[in-house]
């Protein structure tokens, strides 16, 4: 049975991971890990922040020190696209509010959709498509190899999820922006239809879909 490291600090992120993967994976996280490892995601692309994790995490896991026996660290880079704003926030997804006073790190999940809700205030409900995108990148872990041969080694598995953007916040389930998120075939948003309907249906779900066919 496989070992995966996720590349994360999001435990709502681990805890759907585990979800959706179910037994056929030993799943570690970085609270098994005695370091906190925050790379800085310069990456334009969702897989360009995903590989950066992954094989910031894949040269540590591969040093003697930390003995956590794993032998795939699977990191995860996603956000909402929205077309009525250019595919923003994209990349920026988790700090978008931050952006607007250069504030380092995340913004608070409250913060986000606000703004996000301020800027389609004028796009008619019609117009309001978006969809949640996520890229996986699987990096082996390799003692002894050297971060640019485990980068070169490293796999991708993207997923999407289409819909639209509610005009108000509904449901207490989800993170990020899932309580503004209505997916295609459903009146309501992420948060409202729950953990195991969101784990068949989202994003991530998908990518995780085809990273198991791919195994």
């Amino acid at each position: 049975m496989p070992t995966l490291f996720i590349a994360t600090g999001n435990a709502h992120k681990v805890q759907e991971i585990r979800a959706v993967l179910g037994s056929g994976f030993t799943v570690l996280s970085q609270k098994d890990a005695n370091v906190k490892l925050e790379p800085e995601e310069t990456g334009a692309t969702f897989a360009a922040n995903a590989q950066i994790k992954a094989v910031t995490w894949a040269a540590y896991l591969a040093t003697d020190v930390c003995n956590l026996g794993a032998d795939y660290v699977l990191a995860d880079d996603s956000g909402l696209e929205v077309d009525a704003l250019g595919g923003a926030p994209g990349v920026h997804s988790a700090r978008f509010a931050a952006l607007d006073d250069d504030r380092k790190g995340n913004s608070p999940d409250a913060e986000n959709n606000a703004k996000l809700l301020r800027l389609l205030a004028p796009i008619p409900e019609g117009r309001r498509t978006a969809r949640f995108r996520s890229t996986l990148a699987l990096t082996p872990v390799t003692p002894g190899a050297s971060p640019e041969a485990m980068a070169a080694a490293s796999r991708f598995f993207d997923g999407v999820c289409e819909g639209r953007i509610a005009l108000a916040p509904s449901g207490q389930g989800g993170f990020g922006y899932d309580c503004l998120f209505i997916p295609d075939g459903y009146s309501v948003s992420f948060a409202e239809l729950g953990e195991e309907i969101k784990n068949r249906h989202s994003h991530r779900a998908k990518a995780l879909a085809r990273l198991q066919a791919g195994w």
